[in-house]
């Protein structure tokens, strides 16, 4: 009715009015001492600010559809912004009205999403303060309130269909959000109830993938009672196992296959972004050169690394029982607690990149033009008066080139120079945890607007690689470096007898506007006296 009275114009529509009010009077007759219809109330539900310098996010999927009902805490979206993919769930318990931005459109940070129909429990209690023979106000606005659909306001209605009473799906109960700051603690304390599911977006996805449902599992193996990747993964072997002894295996009928096509596809956000930073790097003239790092030293070393890992880093099944310990240093006074350190950063066994990245950080500290990042570049409006600035920064910020299956991503590890080699590693095995999650779980706090001022990019990992020409974007940094995969080679220039020795190729990109090729070569060989004299370490407390 309310947007009838809207739409309409002109003379007529006063006339109009009167006709909706007498025949709205005949469909319904509610006596006043009855409860109307329940209100209802549309929410715009916004892209919220979702990281640090992340003005817009691509929709990458919907998980919803128009006229189906939503709980709080529901999946509503995926969205992917240049630095992370987040899944957005909904605050409110509703029906959804409209999607606002299709999937593959980017939405900007503020901007309306969805519309969500919920229950209107302000209009309820008024209802109820009202004088019982106050009749219904009639609202000649946009209708954000309303308790009777447009469509039964309708004066073309047949008589027949006017004597029915119009009908409406009502919304769920609504239930606060924990995150709403308008929920009193006490009501936010019960939400968090042993009944509640607690498991991370990226574990809810992969539940959802499987057809898991997460009440299944709960209470999990995680932290209060969090559900982890692993418990989905043992509900699913011990469903296989199961279906394996009820079913017989299906039968397999080929069929002739068609002849092959050309598929086009849309590259994703990440993949579009990284071709706009390729091509901005062919405005970076570029130094580049290639070494090999001789690795023995720190070979030998390993194993009383590997053997002293500290007991917080180790995974449940590798770390000794306190049991055993007859004295303790504890008897006296209890040391300070461990730092928590989640299971996705646990490891038994120390590689050789988060010795380097130690190595490479103390180098870094020596030299305070590979801790600068470009602060500001002269525009073509200043007519190149405007000299470029450099930022110096206190620490060593590195950025780790990280392979996932949703694209390239880089992110940072700060003050790499003041942590240990043990917490290098965990860090390490923490990102590439993130990454491999689909969708992608890092966050702007993996990922921070400033980046590294140094890149590495692990190729060796991948594969027998001895050398790359790593490419420098904007916004990397001053330099990149590329790791190749360690092989041991006979060496005849220690001695002319020769040995045997352990080396890994590296190779430089550095941007030539600020870094000279000399500068380059002399860094190189800094970091080279950390990395083959690993026993400098030691006056580092490591």
């Amino acid at each position: 009715m309310a947007s009838a009275a809207v739409a309409g114009g002109g003379d007529g529509e006063e006339e109009e009015e009167e006709e909706e009010e007498k025949e709205s009077a005949v469909i319904s007759p509610a006596p006043s001492s009855t409860r109307p219809p329940a209100h209802f109330a549309l929410k715009r539900f916004k892209l919220a600010d979702i990281g640090e310098g992340i003005t817009e996010c691509e929709v990458v999927k919907w998980n919803v559809k128009p006229s189906t009902p939503v709980n709080t805490f529901d999946p509503l979206c995926e969205v992917q912004s240049d630095k992370a993919s987040v899944e957005i769930t909904s605050p409110f318990d509703g029906i959804v009205k409209d999607l606002l931005v299709e999937e593959g459109q980017v939405a900007k940070v503020g901007q309306d999403l969805c519309t969500i129909e919920v229950a209107d429990d302000a209009a309820a209690e008024e209802f109820d303060s009202a004088p019982a023979s106050a009749p219904p106000e009639q609202s000649g606005s946009s209708g954000v309130g309303y308790s009777t659909p447009p469509e039964a306001a309708q004066p073309s209605h047949p008589p027949a269909a006017a004597t029915q009473a119009p009908q409406h799906h009502p919304a769920p109960a609504r239930r606060p959000h924990p995150l709403d700051p308008n929920v009193p603690q006490d009501a936010r304390a019960s939400l968090t109830s042993d009944k509640d599911v607690l498991a991370t977006p990226s574990v809810r996805h992969y539940a959802r993938q499987h057809n898991v449902d997460l009440g299944l599992l709960a209470p999990g193996s995680g932290k209060g009672g969090r559900i982890e990747k692993r418990d989905v993964d043992a509900f699913l072997q011990r469903g296989s196992t199961q279906a394996a002894t009820s079913q017989t295996a299906p039968s397999y009928h080929p069929t002739a296959s068609e002849p092959g096509k050309d598929v086009t596809i849309e590259l994703n956000r990440t993949r579009w972004n990284m071709w706009k930073a390729m091509e901005k790097s062919l405005a970076i003239p570029q130094f580049t050169c290639s070494t090999t790092l001789d690795l023995t030293e720190l070979h030998n070393m390993m194993p009383i690394l590997n053997s002293h890992i500290p007991t917080h880093y180790l995974p449940p099944s590798a770390r000794p029982s306190a049991a055993n310990q007859v004295i303790s240093p504890a008897s006296f006074y209890a040391p300070p607690a461990a730092p928590e350190v989640p299971p996705s950063a646990h490891y038994s066994r120390l590689t050789y990149l988060p010795i380097l990245l130690k190595t490479l950080a103390r180098a870094m500290l020596e030299w305070p033009l590979f801790r600068s990042s470009i602060a500001s570049t002269p525009s073509a409006d200043a007519g190149g008066s405007a000299k470029p600035t450099m930022t110096i920064r206190p620490h060593a910020d590195i950025s780790i080139a990280l392979s996932t299956p949703t694209g390239l991503y880089t992110p940072t590890i700060q003050a790499a120079d003041t942590q240990s080699v043990y917490a290098l590693a965990a860090q390490l095995r923490h990102l590439a945890h993130l990454g491999r999650q689909v969708p992608c779980a890092l966050t702007p706090n993996e990922m921070p607007r400033k980046g590294g001022t140094i890149s590495v990019s692990n190729v060796g990992g991948i594969g027998a690689v001895e050398s790359a020409a790593p490419v420098l974007v904007p916004g990397g940094g001053v330099a990149i470096v590329a790791i190749g995969r360690a092989k041991w080679v006979w060496d005849v220039e220690r001695d002319p007898k020769g040995e045997r020795r352990l080396k890994v190729g590296v190779s430089w990109s550095a941007d030539h506007r600020v870094v000279e090729g000399a500068e380059m070569v002399a860094f190189m060989e800094a970091w080279r006296s950390w990395v083959e004299a690993p026993q400098r370490l030691i006056t580092d407390s490591v």
